[in-house]
């Protein structure tokens, strides 16, 4: 069996990849049998294969449609919770930089009436 190569499966369409995968499982359950008929593990590393290049498609499908989801809502104000960034949960709770530069009405009346004073220094 043939390692599959990920940059032929990403070229290849929605129908053509559950052909592709289609044929894997075949394969898979041929030479399963076969294990079983023949008694020994002759053909241990063509199953190993075979099940890795189904897990290549599957990672292959799975990305297309979470790309054709993340492009309809490209743009939009709310992004499903399974497509944004995960990133750890007090960074996705800190604040934003907008949010860290506003002041409130009184701070701004402190900050006008008692500005940052400058001094000039004797060289």
């Amino acid at each position: 069996m043939v390692k599959v190569k990920v940059t032929d499966l990403r070229a290849k369409s929605q129908a053509e990849l559950t052909q592709v995968l289609d044929q894997y499982k075949q394969d898979l359950m041929d030479l399963k049998v076969k294990q079983v008929a023949s008694g020994s593990d002759v053909n241990g590393a063509k199953i190993r294969d075979t099940r890795r290049n189904i897990a290549r498609v599957l990672t292959v499908i799975t990305q297309q449609a979470r790309d054709e989801v993340r492009a309809q809502y490209a743009g939009k104000k709310y992004i499903p919770k399974d497509l944004r960034a995960k990133k750890t949960r007090a960074l996705r709770r800190a604040l934003t930089a907008e949010e860290l530069s506003r002041t409130t009405v009184r701070q701004q009346k402190k900050n006008a009436l008692f500005a940052r004073r400058q001094y000039a220094i004797k060289a």
